[in-house]
């Protein structure tokens, strides 16, 4: 096996680099996962993630995790309601959805992003994470890597494999091709324990999640395994709207303000969200690698997930692309159709280019749908179809 005596990096702990670590420790291979968090408990989870039957599911098959999945999925959180900026709902699946079908390839189980993360963390084998290791730099040594992190940690790597998102520290070192800007920002807020502190909104989701369009602005929400709800203001923005809007996203009152004037014709319904929330909020730019980007494979480096494709979030592909990638890297590697690690990552990276640029090209064209005048016409027309 080409991995045979390697010591594998993968430098990121989110869902992509632990599924390619669980999938390499399953054929025996020598693998670290080196995550800047402080420990397994440090991280803030966001809304839960749909896993799609060909490509996070097929990961969580292969990893031999199905079952845990299966008894920790969140039945039901897929039922969707859409609704326009008066709180009206035109659409909902709620009577028809059905809580389990594994066996039906259009079937989206939902998961809490923290639950999932402990399941893969679980099954690795003990001191694979090496925790509190913000990557720095890395050098050429003999024929791989030293890597260098914050806490002063140099360690030796044959390959390296980023899998450290959207602001990818090993990106450079294989591209200098960078995202573009969207057009979209998201204004993410939370409210933990919905029930209490925003008892009429959740009294409609249920469980499920809720998309709101008008006037080309959105309102999507999602509830959290945990009790708490997520929620996007998503809207047409300049670049540097988050800068020279002057807001403070850690006083919701402002933040309350600014939804009141940007979004005026929406319902006071929604104020429940802003005015609940648990501060500070988050802006969020939307970006997406070109759909045409190419280089070179490099003999011992490659990267997956958002680090190799960062796209928008209107077609709820980023975990399961990054999971997929995670599935093909590891059955590359650890084929023995390729002569050399180069040609196995090329393959790979071929391939995934080309997978994520159609995702990539419908998140786009998603996200230009979404926020358009006949947003909630065009996405009723969907949703029955």
């Amino acid at each position: 096996m080409l991995l045979e005596n390697k010591q594998v990096a993968i430098i990121g702990g989110g869902p992509g680099g632990l599924t390619l670590a669980r999938l390499l420790q399953l054929q025996n291979v020598n693998v670290k996962v080196y995550e800047r968090d402080l420990n397994k408990n440090a991280r803030v989870q966001g809304s839960p993630l749909d896993m799609h039957d060909d490509s996070g599911l097929a990961a969580i098959r292969k990893a031999n995790l199905f079952e845990e999945f299966r008894t920790n999925f969140m039945p039901g959180a897929d039922k969707t309601l859409l609704l326009d900026e008066q709180a009206t709902v035109f659409y909902s699946d709620h009577e028809t959805n059905l809580e389990e079908d594994f066996d039906n390839e259009y079937f989206r189980p939902e998961i809490d992003r923290g639950v999932l993360r402990k399941i893969l963390i679980e099954s690795l084998q003990p001191e694979t994470i090496v925790w509190d290791s913000h990557f720095i730099s890395m050098e050429l040594q003999n024929e791989g890597w030293l890597l260098h992190f914050k806490n002063g940690l140099s360690v030796y790597a044959d390959i390296v494999i980023g899998s450290d998102g959207a602001n990818s520290k090993i990106r450079p070192y294989i591209t200098d091709i960078k995202p573009f800007y969207s057009g979209i920002t998201m204004l993410e807020g939370n409210i933990y324990d919905s029930e209490k502190a925003a008892p009429h909104l959740h009294s409609v989701i249920k469980g499920g999640k809720i998309m709101a369009f008008g006037n080309e602005k959105n309102i999507l929400m999602g509830q959290k395994g945990d009790g708490a709800l997520g929620f996007y203001a998503s809207f047409k923005a300049d670049e540097n709207w988050s800068i020279e809007s002057g807001l403070d996203f850690a006083d919701k009152e402002q933040i309350l303000e600014w939804f009141k004037n940007a979004y005026p014709e929406w319902s006071i319904v929604w104020h429940e969200l802003f005015e609940n929330v648990s501060a500070p909020f988050i802006p969020r730019l939307i970006n997406c690698m070109p759909l045409d980007q190419a280089w070179e494979a490099l003999p011992n480096v490659t990267i997956i997930g958002d680090a190799a494709h960062v796209m928008p979030p209107f077609a709820g592909e980023g975990a399961n692309m990054a999971m997929l990638d995670a599935l093909e890297l590891s059955e590359c590697l650890t084929s023995d159709k390729y002569k050399t690690i180069q040609e196995a990552i090329s393959f790979y990276e071929s391939n995934m280019r080309e997978r994520a640029a159609e995702a990539a090209k419908e998140s786009l064209e998603n996200g230009e749908k979404m926020h358009s005048k006949d947003a909630l016409k065009t996405m009723l027309e969907f949703f029955n179809h």
